[in-house]
Formats: structure tokens, C-alpha cells, sequence
């Protein structure tokens, strides 16, 4: 499968935030969102192929490490994370796999990040608009969703611009049946300053409706770069 990189940090997203991970971000996308942190994987997508065993091996040199997040990019487009996952899942690590959840693989999994892509996702100006119609047709997908919120442990991790995207996160919360604390929603921005600008009225939000309120822990910590 199409590796662009993998790292050992800490996870810096969701109800595991905090917990020491090894990433494993395939290379590769349906969507286009417009603000997309790893643009690497999806606008201009890099890296190289890896076999099953490389990524293994990779896994295997860090014994101290007890969870594993196969992220993107996309990883359900992918069949291979299918073999991969069952393969982590022999050597009895936690797996967190991160999703738009637009795509069905039965892959083996201890907690389904999904992140529903809502409508200020869409790249209704950048790279001319080409990939708008696409994106917006693509980025939700009811069964899927229904499918994985029902098959996994889950949660729900929903960018958030301004409050006009909250009718839409209390919409998909509806359609799954998730709980409020399984929904997290973080502030859009790349950098702890444009996070910031958003934060302190979404954690109002939180508060009143029972969501958690997410930071983005390894933008506060390294910054927006890859690796960390």
C-alpha cells in the first residue's frame, strides 16, 4: 500500500489524546477538503509503496508502544488495511483507524475515528473549483457512517468554522444515534493561532450540548508539521 510516512508520537486528536501512538498515514484520497492538514496525501500526494511485512517490521521496533493509528489520506480506500489491521491486531495492539468515513472495509479496529466532512469542507475556489461537484457528492455517506458507528467502538471528530456548521454536526449526530460525548469538535486552523480564534466560543458550544471539545494536542505541542 502507499505509505507517506509513519512516526511515533503522541496521539494528538480525540478521546485518546495524549496516549503514545505509532502512525502509519497511507497516501491517497476521495476528497479534497479545502483546508486538508496533509495535503501530501490528498491534493499532491506523496510516498512510496510499502509490503506488509516493512510496515511490520517498522511496528515492531517500537515494543513499547501498545497503540497503533492508521490514518491518511484515506486508509478504507485502500484493501491492504484490511490484512494490516488483523496483522496488528495478532500482535495485541490497540487500533485506532481515522476515516471520513465514506468508504466500508472490514478492517480490525478498537476505535473508529470517524470524521464527517461537512459542508465548509467543500473547495468551492481552490484549484479552480474542479473538485468541488466531486468532494460534495462524496464527503458523506449515510450507510457507511450507519455501518461503521454500528460495527466499531466510535467517535465522531467534526472541523468546525463557524456556527452554522453545528445544524449540520446535530444532523449526523441524529443519523448514527451517537451519544453527545462521542461527538468532539474541534476549531478549524492549522496553527495554534487560527485554532484559537474559534475555540473559545466552541467550547460554549460544548458545554451546553455535551460535546467534548477537541485541541488539536500536537499542533499546540510541534506545530503544524509532518511526523510529530
Amino acid at each position: 500500500m502507499r505509505i507517506s510516512e509513519v512516526f511515533a508520537t503522541i496521539q494528538g486528536e480525540g478521546i485518546l489524546s495524549g496516549v503514545p501512538s505509532l502512525f502509519i498515514r497511507v497516501s491517497g484520497c476521495n476528497l479534497r477538503c479545502v483546508w486538508c492538514d496533509t495535503p501530501y496525501t490528498s491534493w499532491t500526494p506523496d510516498g512510496e509503496d510499502w509490503s506488509l511485512e516493512r510496515i511490520l517490521e517498522w511496528v515492531d521496533g517500537f515494543p513499547r508502544y501498545r497503540h497503533v493509528v492508521l490514518t491518511g489520506g484515506e486508509p478504507m480506500l485502500f484493501p491492504e488495511s484490511v490484512e494490516l489491521t488483523h496483522a496488528l491486531r495478532d500482535r495485541r495492539l490497540h487500533i485506532t483507524v481515522e476515516t471520513a468515513g465514506t468508504v466500508w472495509q472490514n478492517v480490525a479496529c478498537d476505535l473508529m475515528s470517524v470524521s464527517p466532512k461537512l459542508a465548509n469542507s467543500t473547495p468551492t475556489l481552490r484549484d479552480g473549483g474542479r473538485w468541488a461537484a466531486v468532494h460534495n457528492r462524496l464527503r458523506l455517506n449515510a450507510d457507511v457512517l450507519k455501518a461503521l458507528t454500528s460495527a466499531f467502538e466510535f467517535q465522531l471528530k467534526f472541523v468546525v468554522s463557524d456556527q452554522a456548521d453545528l445544524e449540520e454536526v446535530r444532523s449526523i449526530r441524529r443519523l448514527v444515534g451517537a451519544p453527545a460525548e462521542r461527538v468532539l469538535l474541534m476549531p478549524e486552523g492549522v496553527t495554534p493561532e487560527s485554532s484559537a480564534a474559534n475555540a473559545a466560543w466552541l467550547v460554549e458550544i460544548c458545554k451546553e450540548e455535551g460535546y467534548r471539545f477537541c485541541p488539536r494536542l500536537h499542533v499546540l505541542l510541534y506545530g503544524n508539521r509532518r511526523g510529530v
